[in-house]
Parts: C-alpha cells; structure tokens; sequence
C-alpha cells in the first residue's frame, strides 16, 4: 500500500472517528505523522478505535481540548463538521489548514483523476462514467462521496489508472492541492442551506472542483444551468459542455440520438434510464468518456444496460401490474420533480420526512400526474396542504409498510408507485438507504 508523497506537514489532528476519519487516521500515521484523533463521541473500545490506537495514534473522545491544536500542523476533518465547530473555528482563527479526507489523495495518486459534483444526479453519472471506462478496458476505481474512502482507495492505483470521485460540497469545502483533470459539474440547486448558510457560500464551495486546474484539463458543465453555465470563464480548463438542446458542441440530444458534437454516440431510445434528468447525467459521462477517447461501443453497452443506481429512481418491481420504484435519494424538492417528470403513467406518490423549515409550493407545478398522496414523516402535514390544493387525495400513515399497503390500496392497474419523499430521511431512519431498504422490503411483502 502506498504512503504520503511528499506530505509537507509532520502533526495531524484528525477530527471525527467516522469511516474517512478512520482512514485518514491510519494513513497519516502509517506515513510517519504523527496523528491525534478527536471525536466527541467515540468509544475508546471501538474495533476502530483499538486499531488505531495499537499503530500509535493518540485518541482523545468526550469534549475538544483547543490545546490539541498547539501540536498540530494539519486538521483532517469529517466533512459534515461545521465550521462553526469550536475547534475548527480555533484552527481557522490560527490559519492552521483545515482539509477533508479527499486532499489526501494528491499525495497519493499519480493517475487522472475525474470529480464529479453537483445538487442530484452525481452517483449516477460517477457510476454511469466508471462503467463506460471500464467497458472500454481501463483501469479505473470509483471513490468519494459514493460510499468509498478516496484516499483508501487511492493507497491501492496504479500510476496510469483513472480515479472517479464522487465530491460533495462539504469534501470540496476542504481541498488546497486536490485536482480534478476533468471536472464535471451537473447542476445546482438550493441544498445543504443548514450547513453553508447561503447559496452564494454553496455554490463557492461547489466551484472549488475547479480548483488547481490548468489548461491540460477539462470542465464538463451544464449549459443548460446557468448558475454553472458561468463559471467556464472562472478555470483555466478547457469547457465542454452538455445540453438537452441541439448544438454542435459538447454533448447533447436530440428526439432520436445523442451526440457528441457531430458524432453520433447513442440511440435515445435505447437508454434505459428514465427522465429527463437521467438523460443529462448520461450527457456528461459522454462528455467525460469522450475526453478520455472512449469507444462509442462501450458509451453504448453500458447505456442500453445500465438501470439506475439504488436509491435513486430505482426500478423495484412490477408486481400485481403496478411499477414500483425506489427514489428514497429524492431528499429534496427539486430531486422529486425530477422524478415525476421521468413518467408519463399516472403516478402514487410516496413522501415525506424531516422537517426542515421549507414549504412545498415548488412542486406544485409537477404533480399533473400523480393521482394520489402517501403521506409520512414530519412533513405530512405540510405536504397534504400542497395536495389538497392541487386536489389530490391524501392518506396519512406511520410507517413504510403503511405507504406501500396505502398505494397499493388506492392504484390501479399500470399505476406507478414510487417512493419519492422530498425531504431526508433523518426524522424516521438513519439514512436514506435504510429508508429504501425498508420501501423495498414492504414491496417484497405485499
């Protein structure tokens, strides 16, 4: 496994004993820094805790001793601490680097490295973009936000390989020496306004994926988003972008094909995705691959087989000639209107969840088709106000097996029920995958 190339500081503090936490911590010490870990809630009896502790790292859990940070060169932080973290706020106040576990890999990895951010859609496109490569006989890996630690993964690549990494905006909110040589941004919406307080803040954290970039590299942007349409002038990078509309530049579509400027790449109707927003995602894996000059061949084998990432629009099953689909990863307004815009049957929507401060008035507009509310979560009430005024029947239930009987009750045959919620997870389930999971498992047991 490799080790820290060229690391230019010699005491880490890593704070948060989560998965990435863990591996950092590791890493950095195994490369001769050395390494303290705090964390609030960690039990010094942890499997994870005892290893680390064994290699020689310090373990400090129950409170954040600013006094940690006398002996400290570097923070590695979990990206979902805020700033305003007693301890993090001491360290910026000390313009002592505060990183996130994925600045680690430029130490490590000497290959490509293709990041991919945006609102919705970036585990599909980052899972879309790995297949294709992979169909066209490269050596790749996947990493980031999609559920691999990225420095982890970047200990074990080959000189030559290409890294997928999916980036949030809390990971990229922590990056000095990170690079992207192809940069992809899908979208932006409203999101995360909890942690980044404004929409400027988020989407000046967003754009860190261009940072480093030099005239070598790519950004892959929507051309059809403004707010990322912009920033083509803002990186040194050379621009491709991706549209729904006819163009000769970049990828894009038309009815019957998609195009990567004047080549045909793919036949539409062969994409088994469903939804407009799923044909962008596909538009900017074709950008990225295209960069790479990948075969049309493997573009299109993975296209015309690819069904969706769990979670995330995800097909379940026809059972009793309903269609069932899993889009527990729609925590936000804008991921559900996707959704409903993806069918052209009538539709039972399943929603609801935690309850952030919002109101629903957006969706108003995307609900021509659903014929029926199931309703959960926090924001139940909320969402049967927007029903009611859109009218469209309502029923209230408190669990998911609940929502699934309660679809099935209320659809007819060739209905779509699709669990779609809007809003996270956290009010009822740990995760939105758990959340799935349990959408899935009461279909099973219908």
């Amino acid at each position: 496994m490799k080790r820290l190339n060229e690391f230019p500081y010699k005491r880490a503090l890593v704070v948060g004993l989560a998965k990435s936490g863990y591996s950092a911590a590791e890493l950095l010490q195994n490369s001769g820094v050395s390494t303290t870990v705090n964390d609030l809630n960690a039990s010094e009896q942890s499997p994870e805790a005892r290893k680390l502790t064994e290699i020689g790292v310090t373990l400090v859990t129950g409170s954040h001793p600013l006094e940690l940070l006398d002996a400290t060169d570097i923070v590695v932080k979990n990206p979902g601490i805020p700033y305003e973290n007693e301890l993090i706020a001491e360290a910026v106040a000390r313009k002592i680097p505060v990183v996130t576990e994925v600045e680690l890999t430029a130490y490590l990895h000497k290959g490509p490295v293709i990041g991919i951010t945006g609102s919705n859609g970036k585990t599909t496109t980052t899972t879309l973009v790995h297949r294709i490569l992979e169909a066209d006989g490269r050596n790749v890996h996947v990493a980031g936000n999609i559920g691999e630690v990225a420095s982890e993964v970047a200990q074990s690549t080959g000189d030559s390989d290409i890294m997928v990494v999916e980036l949030s905006s809390f990971q990229l909110l922590g990056i000095e020496k990170f690079r992207a040589n192809v940069a992809v941004w899908l979208n932006l919406f409203d999101s995360h306004l909890d942690y980044h307080k404004t929409r400027e803040n988020y989407q000046e954290a967003k754009a860190n994926i261009l940072t480093n970039q030099s005239a070598e590299d790519c950004f892959v942007y929507n051309a059809d988003d403004s707010s990322v349409e912009g920033y083509k002038t803002k990186t040194k990078a050379k621009s491709i972008p991706f549209t729904l509309q006819q163009s000769k530049e970049g990828a894009w579509v038309d009815e019957s094909y998609i195009y990567y400027k004047e080549e045909t790449v793919a036949d539409r109707s062969k994409v088994v995705l469903v939804g407009e927003h799923n044909i962008q995602n596909c538009l900017a894996a074709v950008a990225v691959c295209k960069c790479f000059d990948v075969s049309n061949e493997a573009i299109q084998k993975v296209l015309y087989e690819f069904a969706g990432v769990s979670h995330r629009l995800q097909y379940v099953d026809n059972k009793y000639r309903r269609f069932f689909y899993n889009d527990s990863k729609a925590t936000n307004i804008r991921a559900t209107s996707y959704a409903l815009e993806a069918f052209s049957k009538p539709v039972i929507l399943l929603a609801g969840g935690l309850d952030r401060g919002n109101d629903f008035d957006a969706l108003a507009p995307y609900l021509s088709k659903v014929k029926h509310f199931i309703l959960f979560g926090e924001t139940a009430d909320k969402l049967e106000v927007l029903a009611r005024g859109a009218g469209v029947p309502v029923v209230s239930v408190d669990t998911m097996k609940d929502a699934v009987y309660a679809a099935y009750e209320n659809s007819d045959d060739e209905d779509v029920i699709l669990l779609s919620p809007a809003c996270a997870s956290w009010d009822q389930y740990r995760t939105f995958e758990e959340r799935g999971d349990a959408f899935i498992e009461a279909v099973r047991k219908l």
